[in-house]
């Protein structure tokens, strides 16, 4: 076996690994099932990485999302080492090659998208793969106590009865403790093994506002903390509205969201990471997968449904360790929203039924058939069409997506593929017939390793920057190239994917887990309240997501708004929890002045509770009526 430190040498150029990392791999190689819970940016992917390559065989990863895969899978090549994925959409010669190469040893990674898992074709491919390690990405996706609970992910159980002494590494950046425990059950777990790094950042404040008038307080932060920035944004409208605003006040600023097609995305993403772009103003669809460390703020302008998801975005911020800042906005009709969010995250069965028979008919599937099967899905179109509600529309796909009838990705991008299907002699005959095509096979065959034995990904653009060409007629040659039999070229796919996990049934007979699903929907109003609560604490920021992830013994942060504030009232936090207790405690039975309060709360120094008001009228959790009374924000004055 390979010295792990040399191996992380050779292809990382790093001479340490990071904390728990070394202790993570050692327990995979001593054969023993894993679970590591590390923070975003915390280096993950190595743990799984190494130990592949420590050894004989290949690595079976099971990932969510084809650009994470994508992203893998082209870091690995550039570091020398042989990586395959199979994913939605691919052709059934595609996947058959791809599976014939990941017999090779030169290989040692295989990506696999979930609902692959159960196809004929993988399963029947399986048992001639010499696997050393299952490693699960993203593994808080196997449990519908979870945030983003994807039943494809339960398909990976059945790996362990075909591969029975074949450890597994889960990792994932968050989970509270009933989702560790049920990505070990679901996992089948033997032997386990679990690492959780600290959820505290100390380089990290975290700071809540309520701002009426976010976008300048959004202008106010940016102006005050210099570097590279991330803004969430909630709808793509929005990206471009605050893009503007920003570039209005001298910012250097540009937008970022799914609708944009792949050319403007990715240039839009290296100019951001090149430091050309200061400022990148997205939607959630931004962030996955990025490697970014000096982000130096992250300022969401609306808060996210659940902790897990705010934690993941927030922690984009400051990976190098040095001071970093993460800012959420809010206003009432915030909380409003959130409150009742639930309404609309959870259609009624009608209308998930009614949402089914318009896909079905869109699509023209017929009954008994469509399984196993992807398509192309034009989600504009087909509720234009249909005149249906977007929202519904998507959750109601949710809904059959969690119940394992379909799968569904919005954010899917299918990047140009090419593989050479003729023989070199054939290839040669070509040559001589079409030497207008010379220099174009030629240029392929000298930037793609590999692209003989198996699709390899292409870009047009580099293609057209090295044959000095338009892009337009490089994809024009190729696609008369492929038309010849010389190749075999499929052309980037921006399109979301829908893929058909079981056969269409009559709308009539549709049923879904309605237990299972009213379960999700009370998990799901659960995270909510928990995200209203961290808005609305007074106690330190940190400490409450700690807890929150199940780390009791998680500590002030000392650096937080709420900290920050504590220190300059010279209150101990013990004093300010129970002088604020006391003041909501007093002001949720009756309206008091502040003379009469002070009184009723003598047993406290009066500079004290002072200090206490200003705080909670600053966080606008108590108002002052036109009489001089105080109230509980929301309770009507007298």
């Amino acid at each position: 076996m390979a010295d792990l430190l040399s191996i992380l040498s050779r292809y990382w150029g790093y001479e340490a690994f990071r904390p728990q990392q070394e202790e993570i791999i050692q327990s995979v190689l001593d054969g023993k099932d894993t679970l590591a819970l590390l923070p975003t940016g915390g280096g993950k992917s190595i743990c799984y990485q190494v130990p592949a390559l420590a050894q004989e065989g290949i690595c079976l990863v099971v990932s969510p999302l084809i650009a994470l895969m994508k992203d893998q899978v082209e870091a690995l090549k550039s570091r020398g080492v042989g990586a395959l994925m199979i994913y939605s959409g691919m052709t059934r010669k595609d996947v058959l090659r791809t599976l014939e190469n990941a017999r090779q040893d030169y290989f040692k990674f295989l990506y696999v998208s979930p609902e692959r898992l159960e196809t004929s074709l993988f399963k029947e491919y399986l048992p001639a793969l010499n696997v050393n390690l299952i490693a699960v990405d993203e593994a808080h996706c196997i449990s519908q106590w979870g945030y983003d609970f994807r039943p494809s992910y339960l398909k990976i159980a059945a790996l362990r009865e075909e591969l029975p002494n074949i450890p597994v590494l889960a990792v994932t950046a968050s989970a509270t403790e009933a989702v560790q425990k049920d990505i070990c059950d679901k996992l089948h777990f033997r032997h386990t093994k679990i690492f959780r790094q600290s959820f505290e950042r100390k380089n990290l404040s975290y700071s809540v506002f309520n701002a009426e008038a976010k976008a300048t307080k959004l202008v106010d932060v940016l102006k005050k903390v210099d570097g590279p920035a991330i803004v969430y944004c909630k709808t793509r409208k929005r990206t471009k509205e605050i893009a503007s605003l920003l570039q209005m006040h001298g910012m250097s600023a540009d937008f970022y969201h799914a609708g944009l097609s792949s050319e403007e995305r990715s240039s839009r993403q290296q100019e951001w990471i090149g430091n050309k772009t200061r400022i990148i103003v997205c939607t959630n669809a931004f962030g996955m997968g990025i490697d970014k460390p000096d982000v130096r703020i992250v300022v969401h302008t609306d808060p996210p449904d659940c902790l897990e998801n705010y934690y993941q975005e927030a922690g984009r911020c400051g990976r190098d360790g040095k001071k970093a800042y993460a800012v959420l906005l809010y206003d009432e009709k915030n909380i409003e929203e959130l409150e009742g969010l639930h309404l609309l995250r959870y259609p009624s069965f009608e209308t998930i039924k009614t949402v089914y028979e318009a896909v079905v008919n869109f699509l023209q599937i017929h009954v008994n058939e469509g399984g196993d099967r992807s398509y192309t899905f034009r989600f504009d179109d087909f509720v234009r069409n249909f005149k249906l509600n977007v929202h519904q529309v998507l959750y109601a796909l949710q809904a059959l997506e969690s119940d394992g009838w379909l799968s569904y990705n919005e954010k899917a991008f299918t990047p140009s593929t090419l593989c050479f299907t003729a023989s070199k002699e054939r290839l040669y005959e070509f040559y001589q017939n079409h030497p207008e095509y010379e220099s174009t096979l030629t240029t392929l065959l000298r930037t793609y390793e590999g692209i003989f034995d198996f699709p390899v990904f292409i870009s047009e653009t580099l293609l057209a920057k090295l044959l000095r060409e338009e892009e337009g007629a490089v994809k024009e040659n190729l696609q008369k190239i492929s038309a010849y039999g010389i190749v075999r070229y499929t052309p980037q796919n921006d399109a979301p994917q829908l893929m058909f996990l079981k056969n269409r049934v009559a709308t009539n007979d549709l049923r879904i887990n309605l237990a299972a699903y009213n379960s999700r929907k009370e998990v799901f109003v659960a995270r909510v309240q928990k995200m209203i609560q961290y808005i609305r604490s007074s106690s330190c920021r940190s400490r409450f997501t700690g807890h929150y992830f199940g780390d009791a013994e998680a500590n002030d942060c000392g650096v937080c708004d709420n900290c920050l504030q504590k220190k300059k009232s010279l209150l101990t936090t013990e004093e300010f929890e129970r002088i604020t207790s006391a003041i909501l405690g007093l002001l949720g039975q009756n309206a008091f002045s502040i003379a009469d309060l002070i009184g009723e709360l003598k047993t406290f120094r009066t500079e004290k509770v002072w200090e206490v008001l200003r705080f909670l009228q600053a966080e606008n959790k108590i108002h002052t009526s036109a009489g001089g009374s105080l109230f509980l924000n929301g309770k009507t004055t007298a």
